[in-house]
């Protein structure tokens, strides 16, 4: 190991069995071969087994903070379990030097029938300090974790919070030069929830190393300086954190594209919607992952039943892959009731039948999935004459070529020119 880095794993792997009683069997047998000095095929899945972790490679420096990133079922939390030694790797080779503090799971080695001030010693014991280490910061444990009322009542009767708290300040406290932290920060209120990272930053600064799992992507880009990308257990990116995230918000949204789509046709069936796609302009139209920035094209092919109006409105709803409503646009063939033709309308008359190209100028949609949907509705009666619900879906994604920051934290749908004047 480097002088300055502090875990470094290699081509670790990790193999698991869906299948409870063959587990067992396959355990008992992995124990055999181990006495007798055989180690098996550990490169073959066998029946029912499949890989949490297959072939990640990694390391940490001191005073560093990684973050460990991907979607559930990703192999995060089985990561971590291997680095803590609860889980032994079937291949590869991890290195840990120092002492380790780790807070993987709500009240792990807590006693629930033990008080808080009796597990404090126990939890503080087993992190590796000593009775008069623990003494010495028994009060700064109890002050951070806010449970003082709470102190000598047994740790069965706390909220999950104060046992996040409890265990989140005892781990912290026990000066460790590695750090694993998972899905904690999310818990308690916002006080304490800057006091965590308060303290998280000050140990940085003092020499320890933390490896931190969070779904939370604003916590991870503002504690992280580097990333780790799992997906199926497999390692997709290393490096600085931005990108990582980056990354991350892209593989999520091309397997958006890949789930079934589940269009639902709408309204009284006088007019059908069909053959949509949403496509970056001059790109190729069967691609639906559009750049940052770029224009955006929305065609689609109309055709009425029987066309007795000359005034109906055509309109085109974006929303989020989760829902949330970002834009209407639409355009009319005709006036309202009052005749009234206001300067942000666009009239365009529509024939039986025929193709609509619409383009989106100069779009600010942040990076993400979005769900497209076409309504056709007379201008005079509040209903549909037909229509797709899901109609399409398609990505922005990030700039291929230009570096640019934006906050996939919040994912803020729409962006905007502005100033700023200080006097």
């Amino acid at each position: 190991m480097s002088d300055n880095a502090i875990v470094r794993v290699e081509n670790v792997s990790k193999r698991f069995c869906r299948n409870l009683r063959r587990s067992m069997y396959y355990g008992a047998i992995d124990v055999m071969k181990s006495m007798v000095g055989k180690n098996g095929a550990v490169d073959i899945l066998r029946k029912d087994e499949f890989w949490a972790i297959d072939n990640v490679s990694f390391k940490l420096e001191k005073e560093r903070c990684l973050g460990l990133i991907g979607a559930n079922g990703s192999g995060k939390s089985t990561l971590l379990r291997l680095l803590n030694g609860i889980y032994e790797p079937d291949k590869g080779r991890i290195e840990m030097r120092g002492r380790i503090g780790a807070l993987i799971a709500i009240g792990a080695g807590f006693h629930p029938l033990m008080t808080g001030r009796e597990n404090i010693y126990l939890n503080a014991t087993i992190l590796g300090m000593s009775k008069k280490e623990i003494s010495r910061k028994f009060d700064e444990i109890v002050d951070f974790a806010e449970i003082g009322e709470f102190l000598d009542a047994p740790v069965k009767t706390y909220s999950s919070g104060m046992y996040v708290r409890l265990g989140f300040a005892i781990a912290i406290h026990a000066d460790p030069d590695i750090l694993l932290v998972d899905e904690v920060l999310a818990v308690g209120d916002a006080s304490f929830q800057k006091k965590c990272f308060d303290k998280i930053l000050n140990i940085i600064n003092k020499g320890t190393s933390i490896i931190f799992v969070s779904h939370s992507v604003s916590a991870v880009e503002r504690l992280c300086s580097e990333c780790l990308l799992l997906k199926h257990g497999k390692q997709l990116f290393w490096g600085p954190t931005r990108e990582c995230i980056q990354r991350y918000f892209y593989e999520i949204s091309q397997d958006n594209l890949q789930k079934t789509l589940d269009p639902q046709i709408v309204g009284i069936g006088d007019v059908f919607i069909f053959d949509v796609f949403v496509f970056e302009e001059g790109g190729d139209r069967n691609n639906s992952n559009i750049e940052f920035g770029k224009n955006i094209v929305i065609e689609f092919n109309y055709r009425f039943k029987k066309k007795e109006s000359s005034k109906n409105q055509i309109r085109l709803g974006i929303r989020t892959f989760e829902g949330r409503d970002v834009q209407k646009l639409f355009f009319h063939e005709g006036a309202f009731i009052d005749n009234m033709i206001y300067p942000n309308e666009k009239i365009i008359p529509l024939r039986k039948e025929g193709t609509v190209q619409v383009k989106i100028l100069n779009p600010r949609f942040f990076p993400q999935t979005f769900r497209l949907d076409i309504g056709i509705t007379p201008l005079d009666m509040d209903i549909h004459l037909g229509g797709i619900s899901n109609a399409a879906l398609f990505n922005i994604i990030h700039p291929m070529k230009e570096k640019m920051y934006l906050e996939y934290g919040t994912m803020v749908v729409n962006e905007f020119d502005y100033e700023i004047r200080l006097d």
